[in-house]
């Protein structure tokens, strides 16, 4: 949407990350669909990717609703869902993808109520 303000960040070298294009493709416009939902398509997205100890993170960050602390540790079941419309299969789609795929780990790494979330995927590199 025109209003929500797009970055992407970058602060890693080269690193070879094995991974399914088509998959991995998918759990990120899930994320980003999820996060200009939550913004009600105004707001600021951020892709983050950068080196830890053990990998590469990639985190999501809105400025969207946030998720309740009771319904974060709901959010990747499948069939939980907040929206009217919507089946509540994308995260839990997208933990099956990241964890099973590609031997990874998808979070909230931090969530606020009426300041945003931020979901945290990380990966181990070759």
């Amino acid at each position: 949407p025109s209003q929500v303000e797009f970055t992407f960040d970058s602060e890693f070298a080269e690193k070879i990350i094995p991974h399914s294009p088509a998959l991995f493709e998918w759990v990120i416009e899930n994320l980003c669909k999820n996060a200009v939902d939550a913004m009600k398509a105004v707001g600021v997205l951020n892709i983050n990717l950068f080196e830890d100890e053990t990998g590469i993170i990639i985190d999501v960050t809105d400025s969207g609703s946030g998720i309740s602390p009771k319904n974060i540790k709901n959010v990747f079941s499948p069939g939980f869902t907040t929206k009217k419309r919507g089946w509540g299969l994308g995260l839990s789609l997208a933990r099956r993808i990241i964890e099973d795929f590609h031997d990874g780990k998808i979070k909230v790494a931090q969530s606020q109520i009426g300041k945003g979330t931020i979901m945290q995927i990380a990966l181990k590199t070759v």
